[in-house]
């Protein structure tokens, strides 16, 4: 009886992971702002029948569990406008342009697509916008220089997944902070080094494989001369932010473009407080617009690019985000995940072996939501409360390992959903990577198979905290014993 119990209190998440994957029928799923709401008043019903839990009781539960990230909704609202100027004032153009002006080789397309797409989605917050603004140059470039297209693709997925774990402006790493308590600034500063090392061993590996690769050359220019205008046109009506940034790149836009993504990651690193980086970025790309001429005039910048990431984060992101963080509230009322966290703490014998399992639990959150802001919004809470409540330690150690948890929870729901084949990741790179390059049929698992970036952040992460060897990673180290110990009488979480 009490197992059946345990297996009820979960079917929320069951039906929240078949709502996302199959809930329209066919194989196809609901969008998360259907999937959440239908989630969170299943979650309501069964805590009321399991723990007699009142439906008031629960509303309020799932209400302050909202309040309790609304600062999150505010930098997400910034975050958006911020992508948005750089990507249509001409900043993510010139870094493109930049790296691209010499020419590629089928040598050096692969790593070179790498890091293009590594700063691309720092500059812009996002590792969809990315893939869909550099798939058509790069893919088509491979296809010129004769190059290995497998290589290539996963290049850039692995790239353009890079910003969206360490961006200042990428949702997942300003919800994953949110989570966890941590000011996003200190998390950039806290994983940099780690994140930095994983991209120079994956250009190194690619740089490797590719050593072998045909010499002939090709510029931006042939790779964009080759894109069709039936691509050009499903940009326009799927990506249209991407569609703009290769019109730039095309017609070319000042070299001084990319100085506000430089002052933007220098005063992160001095320790500027997040909402003012973002704002910051955004007057001064629209200054240098103004110079450049990709921005008309004042009124219209804050118009039509800010306004327009303000409003793009309130009719999706920070919608998704209430409805997830209120299911994951209710879940947490019925202490829905108890039996999981007290196996958990069995297993855990060490403060790294409790980190570690948090890092298991990350991903097969992702794996078994096919989410990454699903896995972040609803393991989250459980990995943070199994630290505070289960490991002795001070106020700054404990501040160092939510710093850990959020780290956990975003790169393994943004590099661990690019090794999940039936992720909603994998699905919509294979999307576009089939229309922008029509000569070949992508399936999920070409995305997968040469994924080094994916390969090297889960598995360095995993590691490193399981060993120890953290500490060798300037400021990745993690507390340990004795000045972290878990408690004797353990809590399990709520």
């Amino acid at each position: 009886m009490k197992a059946l119990k345990i297996i009820f209190k979960l079917s929320p998440v069951a039906l929240l992971a078949w709502l996302l994957l199959a809930g329209k029928g066919g194989g196809e799923g609901f969008d998360m702002l259907i999937a959440g709401p239908l989630a969170l008043m299943y979650a309501g019903f069964v805590a009321y029948l399991t723990e007699g839990i009142k439906p008031a009781d629960a509303i309020e539960t799932a209400v302050e569990n909202v309040r309790g990230i609304q600062l999150v909704f505010f930098i997400l609202m910034m975050a958006y406008a911020m992508a948005g100027s750089f990507m249509q004032t001409g900043v993510g153009a010139a870094t493109v342009n930049l790296a691209l002006s010499a020419g590629l080789s089928a040598k050096t397309v692969a790593p070179v697509g790498l890091l293009v797409t590594a700063i691309l989605s720092v500059a812009t917050g996002t590792s969809w916008g990315t893939f869909a603004a550099c798939a058509p140059i790069f893919l088509w470039l491979n296809h010129i220089v004769e190059g290995n297209l497998l290589i290539t693709v996963c290049a850039i997925t692995g790239g353009a997944g890079f910003g969206d774990n360490i961006g200042l402006i990428s949702d997942t790493t300003v919800v994953s902070s949110g989570i966890q308590g941590v000011e996003v600034i200190d998390r950039i500063r806290y994983q940099g080094v780690w994140s930095i090392l994983c991209l120079a061993t994956t250009f190194i590996i690619f740089f490797a494989l590719s050593a072998g690769l045909p010499a002939k050359s090709a510029t931006g220019a042939e790779a964009y001369a080759n894109i069709s205008q039936e691509t050009l046109d499903f940009l326009a009506e799927k990506r249209p932010d991407a569609l703009a940034l290769l019109q730039q790149v095309r017609d070319g836009v000042p070299v001084y473009m990319v100085i506000p993504l430089v002052f933007v990651v220098a005063i992160a690193i001095a320790g500027v407080p997040t909402i003012f980086c973002l704002a910051l970025g955004i007057f001064a790309a629209m200054a240098l617009g103004l110079v450049a001429g990709t921005v008309e005039s004042v009124p219209a910048f804050l118009e039509d690019i800010v306004q327009s990431g303000f409003a793009d984060a309130g009719s999706w992101v920070i919608v998704m985000m209430m409805w997830i963080s209120g299911f994951g509230g209710v879940m947490n009322k019925m202490k829905a995940f108890q039996p999981l966290a007290d196996l958990v703490l069995k297993l855990s014998h060490r403060v790294r072996g409790l980190m570690t399992w948090n890092a298991v639990l990350s991903i097969a959150g992702n794996a078994l939501l096919a989410d990454e802001m699903a896995q972040i919004v609803t393991v989250g809470p459980i990995i943070r409360e199994l630290v505070e409540e289960n490991i002795e330690c001070s106020e700054e150690d404990q501040y160092s390992l939510r710093l850990r948890n959020a780290t956990f929870g975003d790169a393994m729901g943004v590099f661990g959903a690019q090794l999940i084949p039936w992720h909603v990741y994998i699905a919509y790179y294979v999307g576009i990577a089939s229309a922008v390059y029509p000569v070949y049929d992508f399936q999920p698992t070409d995305f997968i198979r040469y994924n080094i970036m994916g390969f090297v952040a889960v598995g360095s992460l995993l590691i490193l905290t399981f060993t120890g060897l953290d500490r060798m990673v300037p400021l990745f180290g993690m507390p340990h014993e004795p000045e972290a110990v878990l408690r004797k009488q353990p809590k399990t979480a709520a």
